[in-house]
């Protein structure tokens, strides 16, 4: 909302408050859901005819990428504002867990299969000095490595805050149990 010209947030905020629309955002915004949302996403476009599909069609290719940057949107929405609580902290670090492990396994896949899962690109890389499965491999590593690791790290700093927050709350109960109740009169 903050991104959009002022004299159109009170529009989008009508269509935001419009229950049905407030019914499904709050569903996608689930962390479980958003979850699930991004990994079919990733996955999904990496089956090898859709992937062929995408390097065929600028209408598919930017669809996939839409796909891609919507789901992520979502997801990091659902991670990192929940408005959820406590829960929010404990979900997040596993969602974004099983993400590095899910999207750091696809990117194994990616690296160590000895077959050219796009056939496409044999006609591509060898500009680049590569063969077809040389170049598949590279971008098989990067989305494991770089990628896992900025999943890994958003993972730690959350628990860094669940645990941060949890010590909070733990002072805050000592501090109401330990403080000095005042004294009541008795009448004699």
């Amino acid at each position: 909302m903050w991104a959009m010209p002022r004299k159109w947030r009170g529009g989008a905020k009508s269509v935001i408050k419009f229950k049905p629309i407030e019914r499904i955002w709050h569903f996608i915004t689930n962390p479980f859901v958003a979850w699930a949302i991004h990994t079919v996403a990733l996955w999904i476009w990496h089956v090898p005819f859709l992937f062929q599909a995408t390097l065929e069609s600028n209408f598919v290719h930017t669809l996939q990428h839409l796909s891609f940057f919507l789901s992520a949107l979502l997801f990091w929405q659902a991670i990192i504002a929940s408005p959820r609580g406590l829960m929010g902290y404990g979900a997040g670090v596993l969602y974004l867990f099983t993400t590095s492990i899910h999207s750091g396994l696809l990117g194994a896949f990616l690296t160590f299969t000895t077959n050219v899962w796009y056939p496409a690109y044999e006609k591509t890389t060898a500009s680049w000095g590569l063969t077809a499965l040389e170049d598949q491999q590279l971008g098989g590593l990067i989305m494991w490595v770089p990628a896992g690791i900025v999943y890994i790290v958003a993972g730690l700093i959350m628990f860094a805050g669940w645990l941060t927050d949890s010590e909070k709350r733990v002072l805050m109960r000592e501090k109401q149990m330990f403080a000095p109740k005042p004294e009541m009169e008795v009448e004699v």
